[in-house]
């Protein structure tokens, strides 16, 4: 439509158009045989064809890709494909936590096992397309937060906007009347409305105090815009240490026996998870001994009886080798800090306490044997390893049950996890175990595809029973096994993560810009002033939101209590206008012989009488 209007403007008297064109489209001007648009042709499309749109180059094309990759849509987008790459770290196992497994995954999937590695589905944290993510949420994030900060700095240091020509048009709109004997000038009524509102937290600008129209503009909320930059800033925070903990952190568990001393060197443990730069020296070579482990059972509940209610772990740390012992206690939920680490138990459990002699009648093996639970009331699985006894190497497997009962079927099986009657109930081979050749094995797990058995129950020499104090001679002059006793195990994690204290500073400050952001609304507002020919004070005040607030109309009418409260003016004031009142007629250009503001207006008067002012042009 415009474009229409434009060319009838252009046309001259003759009816042709400035480049000699017909309205119609032809041309009057144009030679024969002359190049040109088709007679028929419209200028504007034609215009339009033959417009070449400008190449972008390589820098415009560096300077687009940076536009996209800082936008909020785009940092949204990251952040959902950063969740949506981490579901695979859930579904296959990861090599970080446990190599072994992974290894046996490839083995009984052969098909698609190595395609999946080769895909880093077993790596899923540290491989290249999951790290691609991470660092380009990052610097989508920093690339949007900068420049919004720089224009929040900005936007705080600079004046609040001009008062607009017409409040009327704003979503909230009111006035008042101060009668002429009340003694309140325009500019002392601009200066209560100031005070008033700085009361309230608006930062204020006062324009014109002395002229015959003052005002004042104020603003608020800029906390909103504040929130919004700690909620994006901390966001980055977080990043940051997550990454510090991957990079610098480690983890590990060790199982502790009765007695038993863990130093924290990388012998010290049963299994450890180095982050990527971890370097060794990190390691504090501080020392915890475990001196008792208790476990309370719940003894008063019917339907509960016999479940653990308490588990306390005593025991004696150093934090460095020549620093002196501490008696401390280990509680779940509430774990151990010792040279930048934490210490958390985990598990717990029975060690039988055995010991095995060789043929030669030579103590192969001697100590506590973790058992593995593996069901109610501490039901437990062992195995023994033995690959010193000579002259062949031995093995046994059994399980072991604190209070030992035998159905009438001749089943055994553990009816308390209290040691009231334990017992463990073993079979025994020999043969090589493998152990010979270097390849690791899980201690809890006994191949026994390559053993020869001793000892079993569909055998003739019968399984093995021991009950503490009992020695069993094992057939063929192999050697035998004694039960000495039984000692309690607790396992424990090891963690060192040097991100994580950040990571949570920046996590509350996260939601605590979050919830500033959404409860803190961008509000400014306007006052003005003037005086009548009769001597009344004549208010009118506006509000406006940036962005949706529901809550503006009660700003409105708190705003107009107080005014009303500084100037003692009652209820006789007119109602102020609920919503933009665009129709108005003071919000148009009059009509000849009409008046600008219709005579019911409250301040008509006063409105038509300023409307053609040069503060109202000046603002305009």
């Amino acid at each position: 439509m415009s474009e229409r209007v434009n060319e009838e403007k252009n046309l001259p008297a003759n009816g042709t158009q400035a480049n000699g064109a017909k309205p119609d489209g032809t041309s009057g001007a144009a030679k024969p045989g002359a190049a040109g648009p088709k007679p028929d042709a419209n200028p504007v499309e034609a215009a339009k064809a033959e417009a070449v749109l400008p190449t972008l180059g390589p820098l415009g094309m560096l300077r687009w890709a940076w536009t996209q990759l800082t936008s909020m849509r785009t940092a949204l987008f990251l952040l959902l494909m950063l969740a949506v790459a981490a579901v695979p770290g859930s579904l296959f196992p990861q090599r970080p936590a446990n190599p072994a497994i992974v290894t046996q995954y490839i083995k009984d999937n052969p098909d698609y096992g190595k395609i999946l590695d080769s895909l880093q589905l077993y790596d899923v944290y540290s491989s290249a397309w999951f790290s691609a993510i991470y660092i380009l949420l990052f610097i989508s994030l920093i690339g949007c937060v900068v420049p919004r900060a720089i224009a929040h700095y900005k936007a705080m240091r600079s004046q609040p906007p001009r008062t607009p020509a017409r409040l009327s048009r704003l979503p909230e709109y009111g006035t008042l009347v101060i009668p002429a004997d009340a003694g309140i000038p325009a500019s002392r009524a601009i200066t209560d409305a100031a005070g008033l509102l700085k009361k309230r937290g608006y930062r204020v600008d006062v324009r014109d105090r002395d002229g015959a129209r003052p005002s004042i503009g104020a603003e608020r909320g800029f906390l909103r815009e504040v929130g919004n930059l700690v909620f994006h800033t901390s966001l980055i925070g977080v990043l940051v240490s997550v990454a510090i903990g991957g990079l610098f952190g480690y983890s590990g568990q060790r199982i502790l026996v009765e007695g038993d001393t863990f130093v924290n060197t990388l012998v010290g443990y049963d299994q450890f998870t180095p982050g990527t730069n971890f370097q060794s020296s990190q390691l504090q070579p501080y020392s915890v001994q475990l001196d008792k482990f208790q476990i309370t059972f719940d003894r008063e509940s019917r339907g509960k009886n016999g479940q653990p209610i308490d588990f306390k772990a005593d025991v004696t740390t150093k934090e460095t080798p020549d620093a002196p012992a501490k008696k401390e206690v280990l509680k779940v939920n509430d774990p151990l800090t010792l040279g930048g680490t934490s210490m958390y138990l985990t598990g717990n459990g029975y060690a039988p306490v055995v010991t095995v002699r060789d043929g030669a009648g030579n103590i192969a093996m001697q100590g506590p044997v973790v058992a593995k639970l593996q069901g109610d009331n501490y039901y437990s699985s062992a195995v023994i390893k033995v690959p010193d006894a000579k002259p062949d190497q031995l093995a046994f497997a059994g399980f072991f049950l604190p209070t030992a009962f035998i159905t009438e079927e001749g089943v055994s099986f553990s009816g308390d996890p209290e040691l009231f009657n334990p017992q463990l109930t073993l079979n025994s081979y020999y043969g090589d175990l493998g152990l010979d050749d270097g390849a690791p094995q899980n201690v809890f797990e006994l191949d026994v595809k390559k053993l020869t058995p001793l000892n079993a129950r569909n055998l003739d020499a019968g399984g093995i029973v021991l009950t503490p104090g009992t020695t069993h001679t094992l057939p063929d002059g192999k050697g035998s096994i004694s039960f000495d006793g039984v000692k309690r195990y607790v396992g424990v994690d090891i963690h060192h993560n040097p991100g994580q204290l950040y990571a949570l500073i920046f996590a509350l400050l996260a939601v605590a810009g979050l919830v500033t952001s959404l409860y803190v609304n961008r509000r400014r507002v306007w006052v003005r002033t003037g005086t009548h020919e009769d001597g009344r004070t004549m208010v009118e005040y506006g509000l406006l939101a940036r962005g949706e607030d529901h809550r503006l109309a009660g700003e409105a009418t708190a705003i107009r209590k107080l005014l009303i409260g500084a100037w003692d003016l009652g209820d006789s004031q007119p109602a102020p206008s609920g919503t933009a009142d665009n129709d108005r007629a003071d919000t148009k250009l009059p009509d000849a012989g009409a008046s600008q503001v219709p005579t019911d207006h409250p301040a008509a008067d006063f409105i038509q009488s300023t409307a053609g002012s040069s503060e109202s042009k000046k603002d305009q």
